[in-house]
């Protein structure tokens, strides 16, 4: 057996209570003293391998996390980037709803899968090559973030900065489906706010005198229906509506919150054009528009392909037969591959339920994702 999976499989309970050590610190992004507590574990850990540790100050966020594992020699090359996010969609007390538990093979709990699990395999992978005394030429450096689910506002820069410095970059969010795809394409992700302003009137007396914002919502909302185009990658949702007063009031405002997504960096001024230009079908109402697109598509590269390549042939002897997808949501490695630095996702765990009541993770492959992991930073840093 490799001698790597051999030693994660026997730290396989230990990989299980550090999971659930983590869920356990819940972490929603918009709590920054929980997001500073779960950073707090995390940096202790890594410190206690031998990491230098910085935390990165944010105002409004949860602070960020850089560790940095040096090499063995002073390196000559650009490091090794592993990204992740500590922060979750799940609000402090879901636990008591929602608690961590194991059972039949699988680990349980809110922010498990996505994405406090692939923190563990990133840690885990690291301390078998150093337990193993594989010697790394170039320094490999985690990045933890605090503010992926809410778009990445404060670490953005922090993350750009460091894929500039990095020859290539590994995320650790989970792994897609119950094979465990590695991602090589995602979409990019855009929100538009849709406010119509229109003219209030009694519905009973003078509803001639009124101009209905929510009929003129209507009217730009099936419109924005016909601008996506599917086959192209191009999604867009009206994911919230808002609108009126009162029943017997024409609704003098009306807001309503879209969801844009892109295959294709060029697909991007397009839409924001057309989205921004829209003008009111009733001229009594007026229509403003404001967003844009907060993170660029990961588009499918020669570079990306040749590390999904590389990671597949490694994966062969653990017992993995990896294959990859192109997914419709965004992780911080979309920052990265907008830059041009080879970007592979998806190298957490397997498992499934982000965002959901069942997420969670498969145990019996948490050692062997750690495995492969380790191996393609070993390829990559030696």
């Amino acid at each position: 057996m490799d001698p790597l999976l051999k030693a994660l499989q026997r730290q396989q309970a230990e990989m299980v209570a550090t999971l659930r050590q983590l869920v356990e610190a819940e972490s929603p992004s918009t709590n920054k003293p929980a997001v500073d507590l779960c950073g707090a574990i995390i940096a202790k850990m890594a410190q206690q391998m031998g990491a230098k540790v910085r935390s990165l100050l944010s105002r409004n966020t949860g602070n960020h996390l850089r560790a940095e594992f040096p090499s063995h020699r002073k390196p000559v090359a650009p490091q090794i980037l592993l990204l992740g996010h500590m922060d979750t969609v799940w609000e402090l007390g879901t636990l008591r709803r929602l608690p961590f538990r194991a059972r039949q093979g699988r680990a349980y709990g809110p922010g498990a899968y996505d994405m406090k699990a692939g923190i563990v395999v990133a840690l885990f992978a690291i301390r078998s090559l150093q337990e193993l005394g594989v010697p790394l030429k170039r320094n490999v450096v985690l990045l933890v973030n605090a503010d992926e689910e809410i778009g990445s506002p404060s670490s953005r820069p922090i993350t750009e900065r460091e894929g500039r410095r990095s020859d290539c970059v590994l995320v650790v969010e989970g792994a897609h489906g119950p094979r465990g795809a590695l991602k090589t394409a995602r979409k990019g992700v855009g929100e538009f706010e849709i406010h119509v302003q229109g003219r209030a009137a009694h519905a009973g007396i003078e509803p001639e005198k009124g101009a209905s914002a929510i009929s003129e919502i209507a009217k730009q909302l099936l419109y924005i229906e016909s601008i996506a185009d599917i086959k192209r990658g191009v999604t867009l949702n009206t994911g919230i509506v808002q609108g009126g007063s009162r029943i017997n009031v024409i609704p003098a405002e009306a807001i309503a919150k879209v969801d844009a997504r892109i295959a294709r960096a060029h697909d991007a001024a397009r839409i924001e054009k057309r989205l921004r230009g829209l003008h009111p079908f009733d001229r009594r109402t007026r229509v403003t528009v404001t967003g844009g697109f907060n993170r660029p598509p990961m588009e499918r590269t020669a570079q990306t392909v040749a590390l999904f390549e590389r990671a597949r042939r490694l994966a062969r002897p653990l017992g993995i037969s990896l294959t990859e997808t192109a997914v419709g949501g965004g992780s911080d490695g979309n920052f990265t591959a907008a830059l041009g630095v080879p970007t592979l996702d998806g190298l957490g765990a397997v498992g499934d339920g982000a965002h959901a009541a069942h997420e969670h993770v498969v145990i019996r492959e948490l050692p062997r994702r750690a495995a492969l992991l380790a191996h393609l930073i070993a390829s990559l840093a030696s």
